[in-house]
Parts: structure tokens; C-alpha cells; sequence
């Protein structure tokens, strides 16, 4: 296809244009959910095979998205904008709590979010990898808003006296990589253990990264 084809304008069945729009967009996406994040998975995925799973045609699947990459890409950030509104909601309940229950708080929240659904795990840690240049690039900056969230809460835990004042950049970078590499091995089977016990052990490991006052002057 050579672009998206012309949307239609006006009102029908009581609603507007953008709202239909956003109604298949919507449809479109959560029929990629089941395929891309279940089976048959995004590269044996067909535009056919989509559009039918949404109930829509091919003609409207490309009033909407150009390519099936196209598509995996809106799902990836929707998939990571839901786990981060989880965690934000949780910080906000944790608001003027100790860092370690804000942690605690907001790690478990984004932890139930992305391991409820095998589904949104499999478009965070497996089906995004290797896609294109394109993909990667957008991982990668979606890794770095998670990776500017820690670093935040680890400003705020040095204002309030509660970790030790230092650049924070790399530590969480690598608390991120730990997140995904374990996340998805519990997931995968390879690590025997409970999703709270895999939890807890993640958390003290973030802890331990915003290196508390009193060990930090210990050492």
C-alpha cells in the first residue's frame, strides 16, 4: 500500500468519525493482543488473520495502520503504558511513605500488571526483540522511561535523607535489565519459585541499589 486510505468524515449510528476510528483502532489491537501475544505470535501473523480475529476488513486495517509493524508497535507502548500507570497509581497511594514501602509499592504494582496477562508478557520480553531497528529503538526509550522513574524516586530518597546522594543512572539501568531477565524466566518455567517470592527478591535488590545512608557511610 502505497499510504492509509482517506477516512470517512460525518456522523453514523450516533457517532462521530474519530470516535469509529478509535473504536477499530481499539479492535485492531486487542485482536493483536490475542495473536501476537498468544498464538500464532507477530511474524506468523497475516493482515488476513488479524483483521478477521477483529471483525474487520483488510480495507479497514489499512484506513489504519500501514504495516503488521506498525501494529506491534502501538500494542508494545500500550502494553508499557498500562504497567507504568499501575506503578504511578501505586507511588501515588505510597505518597510520603518511606522509600522502602514506595519500592515495594510500586514494584508489585507493576509486576501484577505485567505477569497478569501471559500475553502482554510475551509483546514486553519476546516478541518486540529482534523486529527491526526500528522496534529496538523504541524498547530502548521505553527501558529509559522506566530507568527515569527509578532515578526520580531516587532523587526524592536523597532529599528526604533516605539514600545516599549519587548518579543513579546505571544502577537502575541494570535493576531494569535484572526486571526483565527474571521476569521472563519465571515466566518461561527456568526459575522455581513464587511470583511474590520473585517479586521480594527484586525489590530488595532495588533497595540495595539506592544504597541506604547508613551503608553507604559504612562503606
Amino acid at each position: 500500500m502505497a499510504g492509509r486510505l482517506r477516512q470517512p468524515t460525518g456522523r453514523y449510528g450516533g457517532r462521530s468519525a474519530e470516535e469509529r476510528q478509535a473504536e477499530r483502532r481499539r479492535r485492531f489491537l486487542d485482536a493483536a493482543l490475542q495473536l501476537f501475544g498468544d498464538s500464532p505470535g507477530y511474524r506468523a501473523t497475516t493482515v488476513a488473520a488479524l483483521s478477521e480475529t477483529a471483525g474487520l476488513s483488510t480495507r479497514q486495517f489499512y484506513e489504519e495502520f500501514r504495516t503488521l509493524e506498525d501494529v506491534l508497535a502501538a500494542l508494545h507502548l500500550q502494553v508499557n503504558d498500562w504497567a507504568e500507570e499501575a506503578a504511578l497509581a501505586a507511588l501515588a497511594e505510597a505518597e510520603g511513605l518511606p522509600i522502602a514501602e514506595r519500592a515495594a509499592a510500586a514494584f508489585r504494582a507493576y509486576a501484577a500488571n505485567v505477569t497478569g496477562d501471559a500475553r502482554r508478557m510475551r509483546i514486553t520480553f519476546v516478541e518486540i526483540i529482534g523486529v527491526s531497528p526500528r522496534l529496538e529503538e523504541q524498547r530502548l526509550a521505553r527501558r529509559s522511561r522506566w530507568v527515569d522513574l527509578i532515578r526520580a524516586e531516587a532523587a526524592s530518597a536523597v532529599e528526604r535523607g533516605e539514600a545516599a546522594p549519587r548518579d543513579y543512572r546505571i544502577a537502575a539501568a541494570a535493576f531494569i535489565g535484572s526486571v526483565n531477565g527474571l521476569l521472563h524466566d519465571w515466566k518461561s518455567g527456568w526459575v522455581d519459585a513464587t511470583l511474590d517470592q520473585v517479586v521480594d527478591e527484586l525489590v530488595q535488590l532495588l533497595l540495595g541499589i539506592l544504597r541506604p545512608v547508613e551503608r553507604a557511610q559504612g562503606t
